[in-house]
């Protein structure tokens, strides 16, 4: 990084800015098994204003830009591909307003999820968009997460009611409003949730809240195949049962979260089970999906209504990815994600499965089926280029069938870098209509550039280049 730029930040943030080896590293990598690439300098604003003066001296000296959360992205989505600064959010992370009669809230973008939850607690009310990693709320905005509970409550999509962002010339935007529908001009707020720090800085989110369910009830059964386990899954959708949340874990993950959790649940494809509503909505969905799972084969139901008997059981969950790596000392994850219409789910599913098999690959499989979103976690040795081939290989036909089936190539990691060919294959000609639009706000490249699309020159010399390849 050149001193003049060094200056033009410090004149920002004081002291706020770093180029520390050990600084630029953390914030060079993420959960992904892609390799770390850090950038030549880490930036930490406070404020809006501070993060338009980031912008503005990076755009003077034509250097890349590469917003940060909690580093918990899974396709590269914050390593600096062309150097340049990072732009650390986390330390804007106030709750700045909660509106608990008309159930919102604004945050900044640097709020985690779980830091949120601890603000709501005695409201009544909750934020249901659950990846399970503690995510900075501006990274989950900025790549559409979503997760367990998206079968009731929805995405991030579902629940943003506006943004302020900062684009890549300085100014300061805000999208949307606090109504619950608005017909006035472009949807800005959906063209910012998704685009991955390549158009603007997210720095604060209006967000809708939910209130507490009167009661919640969890339940675990196993199935005496994955089969099974899918055919109860689609069942309980097309009965219309408000499920809160359905997952799936196939034997080779029961067995991980055996072994990491110390639990006992029987080795087998399993589904995990939670119902949100009052006393007696819960009793009926219960008993009618208990009924489903019964006619499916399932058995061992296991019922779970303390909360802190639930939050062992979905904690145990949101640890497979861990409880996944566990099963190969020294290895390194590889989570895929794709997405189907339920009704191709067992089709796709099964397939993956075999395909695992017959490549003689070690990977569990994962998924918030009551949505048609299901991951294979690839573990592998570092260094093995051959297994990572053959995985590779798998993750391709996976998606491949996704795309065919009328899914997705990601129905909640995002592209980063490492789904860029994937995105093409999907949207076809609709990928020059987005690198339009990355163009006419972002005509430098300076923000976030190889993520959604290819990495191509940038101006160097504060002379603009075609930015999206």
């Amino acid at each position: 990084m050149s001193a003049t730029l060094a200056e033009s930040l410090g004149a920002v943030v004081g002291d706020r800015v770093s180029t520390a080896r050990a600084v630029r590293d953390q914030h060079g990598r993420d959960e992904s098994f892609h390799p770390a690439h850090p950038p030549d300098a880490v930036v930490f604003p406070r404020t809006t204003e501070e993060v338009v003066g980031i912008v503005r001296a990076c755009a003077r000296h034509s250097a890349p830009i590469v917003p940060f959360g909690a580093g918990t992205s899974l396709e590269g989505h914050v390593h600096a591909l062309e150097g340049g600064v990072c732009v650390a959010m986390g330390g804007m992370d106030r709750l700045l307003d909660l509106n608990a009669e008309d159930m919102d809230c604004r945050v900044e973008a640097g709020l985690t999820r779980v830091g949120l939850a601890m603000h709501l607690k005695a409201t009544g009310l909750f934020f249901p968009v659950d990846p399970g990693a503690d995510a900075t709320l501006g990274g989950m905005v900025a790549t559409g997460a979503s997760g367990t509970t998206t079968v009731r409550y929805g995405t991030m999509r579902d629940n943003v009611l506006g943004l302020t962002v900062v684009l890549a010339d300085g100014r300061i935007i805000r999208t949307g409003g606090r109504a619950r529908k608005s017909s006035a001009g472009y949807d800005l707020t959906r063209l910012f949730v998704g685009s991955e720090g390549t158009l603007g800085i997210i720095t604060e989110i209006a967000l809708r809240l939910h209130g507490v369910p009167e009661a919640i009830a969890a339940a675990v059964c196993s199935f005496p195949t994955l089969e099974a386990a899918v055919a109860t899954v689609i069942l309980v959708i097309q009965s219309g049962i408000p499920v809160a949340r359905v997952e799936l874990l196939d034997e080779v993950q029961m067995e991980a979260v055996d072994r990491y959790s110390d639990l006992d649940y029987p080795v087998a494809p399993t589904l995990f089970f939670e119902f949100h509503g009052s006393s007696g909505a819960v009793r009926e969905q219960s008993e009618a999906v208990g009924d489903l799972s019964a006619e499916a084969g399932g058995s061992g139901f296991r019922w779970a209504t303390r909360p802190e008997d639930r939050e062992a059981l979905w904690r145990a969950r949101h640890e497979a990815y861990y409880a996944a790596l566990a099963l190969r000392r020294g290895s390194v994850g590889w989570a895929t994600d794709v997405c189907v219409p339920i009704s191709s789910l067992t089709e796709n599913l099964l397939a993956a499965r075999r395909d695992i098999d017959q490549s003689g690959l070690l990977a569990p499989i994962v998924g918030h089926v009551g949505d048609g979103n299901f991951h294979a976690l690839f573990i592998l040795d570092p260094g093995d280029q051959e297994t990572l081939g053959r995985a590779r290989a798998v993750n391709e036909r996976m998606i491949e069938r996704a795309i065919d089936s009328g899914g997705t190539c990601t129905g909640e990691h995002g592209i980063g870098y490492g789904r860029i060919a994937s995105l093409a294959s999907e949207h076809g000609e609709a990928v020059s209509v987005m690198r339009d639009v990355k163009r006419a706000l972002d005509p430098r490249n300076l923000m976030n550039p190889g993520k959604i699309f290819p990495a191509t020159p940038r101006a160097v010399s504060g002379v603009p280049v075609d930015n999206a390849g």
